[in-house]
């Protein structure tokens, strides 16, 4: 008697089930069957200890999220520490420049001295020749006109 009033509540569990299942499933059949299929499976994770609860979810998450954000700020100092030494080079080079563009306008200021200086002296010695040439022409036209009227005496 106990086996079939055994059997008995397992078939009407069964049909409730199914009821169940088909009226929330909206009358589709295989919606039906796909919930099932879903708590079947969550039912049996539970039973071999797989079961992910919402607490353990949460404190899974939290891990990750300390993880992505320690790697979020590793990646970050490491640029920072990029952007200090490109700041560093940029600023050497451009003292490195500004060193060389000094040096520039210091030996284009000596040549253009010397230049300067050497251009001035062949004026003035061109200047020179060129009195001499024309005192000594002169003189030579006054002797020359002098000894023509008689001046140019013994």
């Amino acid at each position: 008697m106990a086996s079939r009033r055994a059997l008995q509540i397992g078939g009407a569990t069964v049909a409730v089930g199914t009821v169940y299942y088909l009226y929330s499933a909206g009358g589709n059949p295989k919606v039906a069957e796909k919930q099932l299929e879903r708590k079947l499976s969550s039912a049996g994770a539970r039973l071999r200890g797989q079961d992910v609860s919402g607490k353990e979810a949460q404190k899974k998450g939290e891990v990750f999220a300390k993880e992505v954000g320690a790697s979020l700020d590793r990646t970050v100092d490491n640029v920072r520490g990029e952007i200090k030494e490109a700041d560093k080079v940029i600023t050497t080079k451009m003292h490195e420049a500004g060193s060389k563009l000094d040096q520039l306008k210091d030996d284009g200021s000596k040549t253009l001295d010397k230049a300067y200086k050497d251009t001035s002296k062949e004026l003035q010695q061109t200047a020179d020749n060129f009195d001499k040439k024309v005192t000594q022409k002169t003189s030579e036209a006054k002797s020359g006109i002098s000894s023509w009227l008689g001046f140019g005496g013994k």
